[in-house]
């Protein structure tokens, strides 16, 4: 499947300012939730633009930096551990869409979400399962998520040195689940989320 279908689908449309949006930070166990939204310009094609996951670290940075020079706009909106535990993974993910939606300096006509659900914004859109592996605006999205929150839980190791995360970015590896099982919970864990396996 071409990366630009949809793309094409919403320009033959009429819409002209499209906006892919994902995020990063749903299955970690600490650390916030982070959603981009990105506008390519029109026929954009970047080499080697696909899902993050798909990507190695170096790669994810190469084409951060790429996106953000050639993009028409990025928006990236975040919601803490706090906000998290508060409202549920999924409101929070869709909050933090909302808020990279409203960052973008250009305002989108259209969406293209990853996933199964619309962020609440008066833009009309359309949400798509694996859309990062589908789309190159929400590839692109997905890339900017990542690559931000993978810097920010790194710059929040030192603060919290007894857990690794410049190594796991907060997801439940068993370094992670050993760490909490012998220091505890660090204040950006979130406490609705089960921390520890059963025994």
């Amino acid at each position: 499947m071409e990366m630009n279908v949809f793309e094409l689908a919403c320009q033959q449309s009429g819409y002209k300012q499209i906006a892919g949006v994902d995020e990063a930070g749903r299955g970690a166990l600490a650390g916030p939730v982070i959603a981009a939204a990105v506008i390519l310009p029109t026929h954009c094609r970047i080499e080697s633009l696909r899902d993050s996951k798909q990507l190695s670290p170096k790669q994810r940075a190469y084409l951060f930096d790429e996106i953000h020079n050639i993009a028409v706009s990025v928006g990236i909106g975040s919601v803490d551990h706090r906000v998290i535990d508060r409202l549920n993974i999924l409101e929070a993910a869709l909050l933090a869409m909302r808020e990279a939606v409203e960052k973008l300096t250009l305002s989108p006509d259209y969406l293209l979400v990853d996933g199964l659900h619309l962020p609440e914004v008066d833009i009309v859109g359309e949400a798509i399962p694996k859309g990062d592996r589908k789309s190159y605006s929400i590839a692109a999205a997905s890339i900017i998520a990542k690559v931000t929150r993978d810097r920010l839980m790194a710059e929040l190791d030192p603060i919290y040195p007894n857990y690794g995360f410049s190594q796991h970015k907060g997801y439940p590896t068993s370094q992670h689940r050993q760490a909490i099982a012998r220091f505890g919970a660090s204040e950006i864990h979130r406490r609705t989320f089960k921390l520890l396996p059963d025994a």
